[in-house]
């Protein structure tokens, strides 16, 4: 029997969780330095998954496969396709920066504080995400991605409402309040959505017999397997609409703003670099690949509304005084793009929209972890709180300048190649929504040089002239996700050389092709 590399990849950080809760109160060191360590075995077993997996080879490769609940027919069924692959490792190499990003952020308050902040606690309910998130990847039976597409709200949770932004003017009392309406919101958003899936899911089962993705996916293509349409399309939307508030989609939002901007840096970048990226991922993998007939009915309602969270998100990222409210707007635009991409339903489109994944989560990370490293030296969230931070801390605003310029998808960083795979993958189907979804590019531009020119330039405000540059460790943090953005948006194809068979897959289970291009006959 051969080792079960995706079974340890997900349970490490799982083992690592119980291990640093279970440090002694008075050793927060030695949990941090526990938690970090587990935080690279788990990425040394993630690049063993990439080492080992072959683009070439099976759909679904590294898999397991074992009896679990017999009588409801659930099998812990695991298996990874080049889009799971190149999640995972975005994921076991964020986990690290965020433990370093965080080191500090929840020790002790001053004396005299009524909260209590356990860091062991901190750490190991980042470490619990990252196992139910490593899991939510590797899922190939839809009721074992159901329950940890579930579970990981729970640390989620506890990450928002416990252990929130220091960075807040109004009070202790005020900003815990705070942070509990953003945690509770969250919660409630994220469980509406998931109560909707779980009928959506028993529905499948009826349906299909077997919760196994790879069975129902045979099933449909052998022709053994007809659901109804409106069966289908019932289903679709069940599974999409958890889907779109994970993602998040406009209209259901509304939760991430808040959420970002209540919870730490580090745990802001875990709530838009990596937990997010499971609804979109989500939608390449059960919607396209369960109900592809509903998928394609669905196409023209789903363009529209990613494309409003492109003009929309960027539109409210143009008018916010918050730096972190600014980030969490701009990641809902940027998630447009990527559910554009996903639907476009071109093999340009859906390769965009898996780079968009990975490059989105780096570029996010290092705009909010330096952001975080301002706030924290500051303590203020404002953006008209500083002014002149590039002539006493050129280092940070370095940094800040390249991470913002990521964002707005400068040529030669990492975001430029995915946004433009999805606007050519869009504009071959869909001319009109590419078109449109340019003007999210201009209004990128315009809030990220206002960002940087607001608080990095001008004179040097009193609150900031004693700020100091990056630390060695905040530097150990930055530079890496730096050197990515560099050359990923210089050479992209260690990437796409993974997913395209991936995409390709999809789009055969969608029964599309890319539409040729039409060229004049030569007169």
């Amino acid at each position: 029997m051969s080792f079960p590399l995706l079974t340890a990849t997900a349970a490490l950080p799982a083992l690592g969780a119980v291990a640093t809760a279970a440090v002694p109160a008075a050793q927060r060191t030695a949990a941090k330095w526990l938690a970090l360590l587990f935080s690279l075995a788990t990425l040394a077993l993630a690049v063993t998954v990439l080492v080992r997996f072959d683009p070439d080879g099976e759909r679904y490769q590294l898999t397991e496969n074992h009896a679990w609940i017999r009588d409801f027919g659930v099998r812990y069924e695991l298996g990874v396709d080049g889009i799971a692959v190149a999640l995972i490792a975005l994921t076991a190499l964020l986990i690290p920066f965020i433990i370093l990003a965080g080191w500090h952020d929840a020790d002790p308050l001053e004396t005299g504080s009524r909260r209590w902040r356990p860091t062991q606690g901190f750490f190991a309910l980042i470490l619990a995400v990252e196992a139910m998130v490593v899991i939510s990847f590797e899922a190939t039976d839809v009721f074992v991605f159901y329950i940890f597409f579930e579970a990981m709200l729970i640390p989620m949770y506890f990450l928002i409402g416990g252990f929130g932004d220091r960075a807040h003017a109004q009070g202790e009392e005020t900003a815990a309040a705070q942070r509990s309406y953003a945690a509770v919101k969250f919660l409630l958003y994220n469980l509406a959505g998931g109560l909707i899936m779980l009928a959506a899911v028993i529905g499948l089962y009826v349906v299909a017999g077997t919760f196994s993705l790879t069975e129902i996916a045979d099933a449909r293509a052998n022709g053994t397997l007809h659901m109804a349409t409106s069966t289908e399309r019932w289903l679709f939307l069940g599974f999409f609409l958890a889907f779109a508030v994970k993602a998040p989609l406009w209209p259901l939002h509304t939760w991430l703003p808040n959420a970002m901007q209540e919870a730490t840096a580090p745990v802001a970048v875990l709530i838009t670099a990596v937990v997010d990226k499971v609804g979109t991922f989500a939608m390449l993998r059960f919607c396209l690949q369960l109900f592809p007939e509903a998928s394609k009915w669905a196409t023209p309602v789903v363009l529209v509304l990613a494309l409003i969270s492109i003009i929309y998100g960027a539109l409210l990222a143009v008018g916010q005084r918050d730096i972190k409210r600014l980030v969490a707007y701009a990641s809902i635009s940027h998630f447009g793009f990527i559910i554009m991409g996903v639907f476009a339903m071109t093999s340009q489109g859906q390769s965009g929209a898996t780079l968009y994944m990975v490059n989105h989560g780096i570029s996010t990370a290092a705009l909010m972890l330096v952001a975080g490293f301002l706030i924290s030296r500051r303590g203020s969230r404002l953006i008209a709180d500083y002014g002149g931070v590039q002539k006493v801390a050129p280092v940070l605003a370095g940094t800040f300048l390249i991470g913002g310029l990521a964002t707005l998808s400068l040529p030669g960083l990492a975001p430029f190649v995915s946004e433009f795979l999805v606007l050519v993958g869009t504009f071959a189907r869909y001319p009109v929504i590419g078109i449109i979804a340019t003007f999210g590019i201009v209004l990128a531009a315009l809030y990220t040089l206002v960002l940087y020119q607001r608080t990095m330039t001008g004179p040097v405000k009193p609150e900031v002239s004693a700020m100091p540059d990056l630390r060695a460790r905040e530097v150990l943090v930055v530079a890496p996700l730096i050197v990515l953005l560099i050359f990923l948006g210089v050479y992209p194809k260690p990437v796409t050389d993974i997913v395209d068979p991936a995409v390709k897959q999809t789009l055969s289970d969608v029964h599309k092709q890319d539409p040729q291009p039409e060229v004049e006959a030569a007169k």
